[in-house]
């Protein structure tokens, strides 16, 4: 795919531009592509910040991928 790439007055990348063609392919796979140049509900950023603040405060409660799905195959087979 080609791509475009837009640079502001000092040279800076700023923007990438793919064709048209291109843009429409990546639409008709994936709905709702299209509703991510609108941004985030005020709903979803609330959630996100939530979620986000409830890690800070309890970042022990992270655990690597790999570990849940260990955790849920283990419980699919019991």
């Amino acid at each position: 795919m080609p791509l475009s790439y837009v640079s502001d007055n000092k040279g800076n990348t700023i923007a990438v531009q793919i064709p048209i063609d291109e843009w429409n392919r990546l639409k008709q796979e994936n709905p709702g592509f299209e509703l991510l140049q609108n941004g985030l509900p005020q709903w979803q950023k609330d959630l996100i910040d939530l979620r986000l603040q409830a890690i800070a405060d309890n970042p022990e409660r992270l655990r690597p991928i790999a570990e849940l799905y260990e955790e849920l195959e283990n419980d699919t087979e019991g």
